[in-house]
């Protein structure tokens, strides 16, 4: 079983445009965000997993995507530093929790990244995304100071401007991705490494499928990226589907909303 950090949307909102999802002129309806990301934690809870919360705050719409807030491998935190100015003052909030919640080893990045929206951590490497959000410069970062090897991949379609909206790990040796999100090269090498991954189709990719969080046999998943679930299904995965339409309205999804906390 997992343990998942997770902040309430509290204060959600589209009042600002970072990435192509994002319109403030449809806006947001925060008590409906708020239903569906209870679900989500619930689904969690009945799953067994472990949910811990940080507290949202004000002005900041966007904290309820913990993902973003920071990587955590074998209890080290490596902390975020957000390209965009309207997410920055996000990171320090996350990186207050970890202190005051016993992490001892928590590093300030110097390098522009977004956390586990971009580092991926798998049983042998973290494989990271670059190309809109996390410089190259921070994989490195990353890999000195969580001491695992990071495998850098570069995205080029900016309707998946983070690695967790175009791949997510099917345990610890394999993986789901979208092949079309990804750099010619990157894509060899994530057919090298993954012989056996499953590939996602365009209408699932759109439908935030590869924004999906697996532990052991069980993919938590958007409930619209329905030929994924069979793909999965057809895999021996258990799928537990989750409406997020609201979230999806400022490009987030499951895994957006679910830091995993790696003792």
């Amino acid at each position: 079983m997992a343990t998942y950090l997770m902040c309430k949307p509290s204060f959600f909102d589209v009042t600002y445009t970072i990435n192509p999802w994002m319109d403030p002129g449809l806006g947001a309806d925060t008590a409906k965000a708020v239903r569906q990301w209870e679900a989500l934690r619930d689904a969690y809870l009945g799953l067994g997993h472990e949910v811990r919360l940080i507290d949202p705050a004000p002005g900041l719409p966007d904290m309820v995507f913990a993902a973003n807030g920071a990587t955590v491998v074998d209890g080290r935190v490596y902390g975020a530093r957000f390209l965009h100015p309207e997410r920055a003052a996000e990171g320090p909030l996350y990186e207050e929790w970890f202190r005051a919640n016993g992490y001892p080893e928590v590093l300030t990045a110097k390098e522009t990244n977004e956390g586990e929206g971009d580092f991926l951590t798998l049983d042998e490497v973290i494989l990271a995304g670059t190309g809109f959000r996390t410089s190259e410069a921070a994989h490195r970062e990353a890999e000195a100071f969580l001491g695992r090897p990071v495998v850098t991949l570069r995205l080029v379609d900016p309707r998946f401007y983070h690695l967790d909206t175009a791949l997510f790990p099917l345990g610890g040796d394999n993986v789901c991705y979208y092949p079309a999100a990804f750099a010619p090269e990157s894509l060899g090498v994530l057919r090298e490494m993954f012989p056996k991954a499953v590939e996602a189709t365009e209408d699932d990719a759109l439908a935030f499928g590869l924004n999906s969080v697996c532990a052991g046999d069980t993919v938590v998943l958007t409930a619209a990226a329905t030929t994924l679930a069979k793909a999965l299904e057809g895999r021996g995965y258990k799928v537990v589907p989750v409406e997020l339409t609201e979230l999806h309205k400022a490009g987030g999804g499951p895994k957006c909303c679910t830091l995993e906390l790696r003792a």
